[in-house]
Formats: C-alpha cells, sequence, structure tokens
C-alpha cells in the first residue's frame, strides 16, 4: 500500500526536484554533459542540474546515458514506466545530472558502489570529476575499502584469472591465456592496477555495460571516460570504495537526499532499514527552521529514483510532533 502511495505522488516530486531549485527542464537536443564541476562552498554538498531531453524515434536509454555521461541504470531509476529500450519519439526523459557528493573526504577517487559513480578529487584543483561505471555482478561483487594505484598501462593484456577461464568453460565459451591488446579485450585500451589483488580500473570493449552489475568485480568506465582520467591519476592515488544506497547533502539552504538500490548478492533479498537515516536527517535540522518532509523522504527511498530530492520544508511552529520518526523499513523492489 505505501508503495502504491509513492508511486501516485511520483510526478509531484519531480516535478518539485526540477522547479524548487530553478533547475527548469531543458527541452534540447541531446549533447554532452559536464563531468567537471567546481567544488561547492563550504556547508554544501551538491554539484550538477538536473536536465530532461526528447527522445528521438530510435533512441535507448544506453544512448542517452552515454551522451550524457550517466549509467544505463541511472535513467532506468529516474523515469519508471518508460520503456528503456523505445521511449519513442517525443518522450521526456529526465537525465539525472545531479549529485550529492559521497559523505567521504574529498581527495583522490572515491567509489560509492549503489550508485555505480565515481568522484575524483584532483589536487589543488578544487573541483570534482565524476563519471559513471560498471561494477561486478552478483557473486563476483566489487569489494569495498581503502587502496591505491599502484600502476597503470596503456593497451594492456589480459590474464583472465583461473575462476574465470573456468567460468567460461563451463558455459562453452573457453578463453585463452592471454588477451591481448585490441578490440575483444575486455579491459579496453587503458587499466589502472589498485593495491587490492586482481582489481582494476579499466575500460570496456561492450560500453553498454557501463551502469550496469556486470563485470567479474573490477570497474569498467566507457572508453572516452578511462581515456581522460588515466593521465589524470599518478601512481599512489587513494581510492576509497564505499557502499552507500542513501546519501544526503545540503543545497541553497535545503537538506537532499539521493536514494539508490541497496546491493543484493545470490538468494538474498534486500531489507532497507532506514532508522538511521531517519535519525540523520533529524539530526541534521536540529536548531533550523526546517522540519522533515516525510512523504518526499518515503517516496525518495522506495522509489530509489537517484537524483538529489528535496526533504525539508519551512517549520511550521504547530507541528513539532513531524520530528517523530515514522515506520520506513520496506523490503526493496
Amino acid at each position: 500500500m505505501l508503495q502504491t502511495l509513492i508511486r501516485s505522488r511520483f510526478s509531484g516530486l519531480r516535478a518539485l526536484v526540477t522547479g524548487a531549485f530553478r533547475l527548469s527542464l531543458l527541452w534540447l537536443p541531446l549533447q554532452g554533459s559536464a563531468t567537471s564541476f567546481p567544488l561547492p562552498p563550504p556547508g554544501e554538498d551538491v554539484v550538477g542540474e538536473v536536465q530532461s531531453v526528447t527522445a528521438h524515434y530510435a533512441d535507448t536509454f544506453s544512448d542517452i546515458a552515454r551522451t550524457y555521461d550517466l549509467g544505463y541504470q541511472e535513467l532506468v531509476d529516474a523515469n519508471p514506466g518508460i520503456d528503456p529500450w523505445l521511449p519513442g519519439e517525443g518522450t521526456e526523459v529526465l537525465v539525472p545530472t545531479r549529485h550529492i557528493l559521497p559523505p567521504t573526504p574529498r581527495k583522490g577517487v572515491v567509489i560509492n558502489l549503489p550508485e555505480m559513480r565515481l568522484y575524483y578529487y584532483p589536487k589543488g584543483e578544487n573541483r570534482v570529476i565524476t563519471h559513471p561505471l560498471g561494477i561486478g555482478r552478483e557473486g563476483w561483487s566489487t569489494p569495498t575499502g581503502s587502496a591505491r594505484v599502484v600502476r597503470k598501462r596503456k593497451n594492456p593484456a589480459w590474464r583472465p584469472p583461473e575462476s574465470i577461464r573456468r567460468e567460461a568453460e563451463a558455459a562453452g565459451t573457453p578463453l585463452p591465456l592471454v588477451i591481448e591488446a585490441g578490440p575483444d579485450n575486455p579491459l579496453g585500451d587503458y587499466a589502472v592496477y589498485l593495491s587490492m589483488p586482481g582489481y582494476l580500473l579499466h575500460g570496456t570493449n561492450k560500453p553498454y555495460g557501463v551502469g550496469m552489475r556486470v563485470s567479474h568485480g573490477c570497474i569498467r568506465l566507457y572508453p572516452e571516460d578511462i581515456a581522460a582520467l588515466f593521465p589524470r591519476l599518478p601512481v599512489g592515488t587513494s581510492i576509497n570504495i564505499v557502499d552507500l544506497p542513501y546519501k544526503t547533502g545540503w543545497a541553497g539552504g535545503a537538506l537532499l537526499i539521493e536514494a539508490h538500490s541497496p546491493l543484493t548478492e545470490p538468494g538474498s533479498q534486500a531489507v532497507i532499514n532506514l532508522t538511521p537515516l531517519v535519525s540523520a536527517v533529524v539530526a541534521s535540522l536540529k536548531g533550523r527552521k526546517f522540519e522533515p518532509d516525510w512523504d518526499n523522504l518515503k517516496e525518495a527511498v522506495v522509489e530509489h529514483l537517484g537524483y538529489p530530492v528535496p526533504v525539508t520544508m519551512a517549520r511550521s511552529g504547530a507541528q513539532g510532533s513531524r520530528f517523530a520518526v515514522p515506520t520506513l523499513n520496506e523490503q526493496s523492489r
């Protein structure tokens, strides 16, 4: 019942997101989207703007995602009810090119697995570069933790680990011991090796997999993104891989939440415990002139829209009871 109520409010929330912060829907032809943003001022946590495009007849979400440097799943989550493989001529597609920066130190590379997105803070430049990712599929999850860049290679050869060769052989598609550089190499044209043994940032010969859980644990980028990032990542760069399905941040005096589907493994079903999140929202608003907008919060976290949604409203004075933490625990869809 809660999910039915939430879905019925989607249109209103979408209008609020694209209007409350003067992020009007832009009826634009497909064009590249910025991937580099100045860091927000102290006390602010959000970069970019939400946009919209009108789909052409032959467009797919994969086409639009790559044009705007987004992942496939980001467009799917932001546009429930639209066919990702045939949106249709004239269909308005929301382009979620606005992000809350992860609540981590703003240095080196930060990778947030649930949103399948990388944030790079070049030293001394006061800006952030962000790109979508493909990550480990179920059963081959990309690990969390701290690492660093240990070496880099252009036109790398790939030596499939024995575990991957066994899987391929069982599927009837055996792999050679070495796949040399070229169009058949899954690493693409660039590889950045991490201090986590066996894990890399790399390109891909299958760019449609960016924004999906498709790899054997390594982290894929669009060919053009890894080509731009490769020369900018010196050996020794810190890599912080986190698992944060829910992020909160401030923009323009309002608190926002960005919700992504939690990662799951085979045989498991994610149960969303939102009590810590709600408690954090309440704590963030303590002493301020705002109170939580529980309806927007519920909609954002149940639908996992993947873009920042405002979760504050002007305090009415007599409604202090709204600070009571509601029951928001749900099974993810």
